[in-house]
């Protein structure tokens, strides 16, 4: 999309527990990159104002929309106060759904909180949709004749996802409405550091400081981007003109905030049985999802430093169910556990826990995250970055700041004011200005299926077999692109090679593989996997068709291919598909 044609650009930040969007003119991000307005959202039952709404979503019994964010868990609550919920689809906490998946496909369904099914991909496209639309209501407001002729938009991703997750969340955008080439991709990580780039104050340093000294050029620092779902990380440099290169491939893992619900609720289940825990859940859904609300806010409060129980409001429902399964009390069964007592006590519709057993509900997931840090430290690529810049909404867990600030002594940790919105407001900024990234690490070696000729030093004689020249020859070699860690430039295709349709078709396809290794060899290699096809038109206006040059781009937020007409030199219709 060129830089002329668009007036307004708009991110939208789907997290896997909170999710919104934020924008801002053209106009406005040449004045000041950071002045970008973000989405206000009212919870009905709580009538609190957040600038982002709960990742939640509710279909009707017939599988039509029904509501999104704050207003479906309202939705979906009153509808449990008259058990009216049962044939109706609610699913909260699903994007976690692309990463978990090893086989995405747009044909995957998802389970909603009673597991009934619905295509992944409508659930996806109608919670986009809806932020989408809730925007251009917002814009309508303020009577500037703004359409979406004049938008350009921007999805967040996290960098660790591969590439079929990417073009899974692509499709969904444009089943929404959003137009293919006016939308890009932005990686949550990257998003994160180039708002942190632009932040006029160091509020961490020393007197008279005006700038965050892990901005100036050859300055490298760890963007530890800690969401709901996933602990999203890469390593910057900054270049000498400003912009930022990434030095370590993006990484991470599952530890996001949502283990600590996890761990919370596996805590009293502890207390309560499994079957207990199952019925309450399933027959009380409503005072279940407070239970999550109320500990939402809890958690924002525990540091190292807590020294005191923790109360936590429990629902009576709870306390009917494990009752009516045991025929015992929750206090009882807790006095007589010798494992429990002492530790955690019940009285009313309160259970108030010890100090080490509440700070144990996050040891397991701050010990994945220090242990995955310190091997980042540790390799040669990371030496020299000194700052650990944190964001991400699960960055303001005092515990997860104290835990890092403790392991690394000797970094500096930097968590911004508003961490949470550092990824949205810095996709914004991102949508004006994709080129602020001019390097990246490849995740893995990329190559082509191909045949190669028979070599008895190299290859094994099971795979060689004769061609129609009666030629040894070798099939399904591994044709090398890109190497595991390799430098890659957005702005940098690879070498072409000249492809040629087989029979009457008008087209060719290209196998894509991707390896762990560096230097595999057959695309059937321990470490090898499919990752997706490469289809061309190779018709020329005339109707002939033709051989094309293709050549493919790593080092953009999604892979790209390009294909030119070996004769006319003209680009041919040439695309991706990881999907298939």
């Amino acid at each position: 999309m060129s830089g002329k044609s668009y007036l307004l650009c708009a991110a939208i930040d789907f997290g896997t527990t909170f999710s919104g969007y934020a924008f801002s003119s053209k106009h406005e991000f040449e004045q000041d990159p950071l002045k970008v307005c973000a989405s206000s959202w009212m919870g009905g039952s709580r009538m609190t104002i957040s600038l982002k709404t709960s990742s939640t979503v509710l279909f009707r019994p017939d599988k039509s929309f029904d509501s999104f964010g704050f207003e479906a868990e309202d939705r979906y609550s009153d509808l449990c106060c008259e058990e009216n919920h049962k044939d109706w689809y609610y699913f909260r906490r699903f994007k976690m759904m692309l990463y978990n998946s090893k086989d995405v496909h747009r044909s995957n369904m998802l389970k909603d909180e009673t597991g009934k099914e619905m295509p992944a991909i409508v659930v996806f496209a109608a919670s986009i949709k809806y932020m989408k639309e809730h925007l251009m209501r917002k814009l309508e407001e303020t009577h500037l004749g703004i359409t979406t002729d004049d938008m350009k938009w921007v999805l967040t991703v996290p960098a660790i996802w591969d590439d079929a997750a990417k073009q899974f969340m692509r499709e969904a955008a444009v089943k929404a409405g959003i137009e293919g080439h006016r939308l890009s991709l932005a990686l949550e990580p990257e998003a994160a550091s180039m708002f942190c780039k632009h932040l006029p104050v160091a509020r961490y340093e020393g007197k008279g400081q005006r700038e965050i000294s892990c901005f100036k050029p050859g300055s490298k620092y760890l963007v530890l981007d800690a969401g709901g779902g996933t602990i999203d990380i890469t390593v910057h440099e900054v270049n000498r003109n400003g912009t930022l290169r990434e030095l370590y491939k993006a990484n991470g893992g599952t530890w996001g905030g949502t283990t600590i619900d996890k761990a919370f609720i596996d805590f009293i289940s502890s207390i309560t049985g499994p079957e207990v825990m199952d019925r309450f859940r399933s027959e009380n859904q409503e005072d279940y999802m407070d239970l999550l609300r109320e500990f939402e806010v809890k958690k924002r409060a525990i540091g190292q430093s807590l020294d005191s129980r923790t109360t936590f409001k429990i629902p009576i429902t709870l306390y009917e169910t494990f009752r009516d399964v045991t025929g015992r009390e929750i206090r009882d069964e807790v006095k007589e556990n010798k494992l429990l007592s002492g530790k955690v006590a019940f009285a009313g519709d309160k259970m108030r826990v010890e100090p080490g057993a509440v700070k144990e509900l996050f040891s397991e997931t701050t010990k994945h995250i220090i242990d995955h840090l310190k091997g980042i430290f540790a390799d040669p690529t990371a030496s020299g970055a000194d700052t650990v810049l944190m964001v991400g909404g699960f960055s303001e867990s005092p515990m997860l700041r104290e835990t890092v600030q403790e392991a690394f002594p000797d970094k500096r940790v930097i968590v911004p004011h508003e961490a949470g919105l550092a990824v949205l407001k810095g996709a914004v900024i991102f949508g004006h200005n994709d080129k602020e990234i001019t390097a990246r690490i490849a995740k893995y070696t990329y190559g082509l299926k191909t045949y190669k000729d028979f070599d008895p030093k190299k290859h094994p004689k099971d795979k060689m077999f004769l061609n129609e020249n009666k030629r040894p020859t070798v099939r399904g070699c591994f044709s090398r692109l890109v190497e595991i860690g390799q430098t890659v430039s957005p702005n940098e295709p690879t070498p072409s090679k000249p492809y040629f349709p087989t029979g009457n078709t008008s087209g060719f396809t290209i196998k894509l593989y991707a390896s762990s290794d560096k230097k595999p060899m057959f695309v059937d290699d321990p470490g090898c996997f499919p990752i997706g096809e490469v289809y061309v038109h190779c018709v020329d206006k005339y109707g002939k068709v033709g051989s094309a040059d293709v050549s493919l781009i790593f080092g953009g937020t999604e892979l790209k291919v390009r294909a030119v007409d070996s004769k006319t030199k003209e680009e041919r219709i040439a695309s991706f598909d990881f999907l298939a």
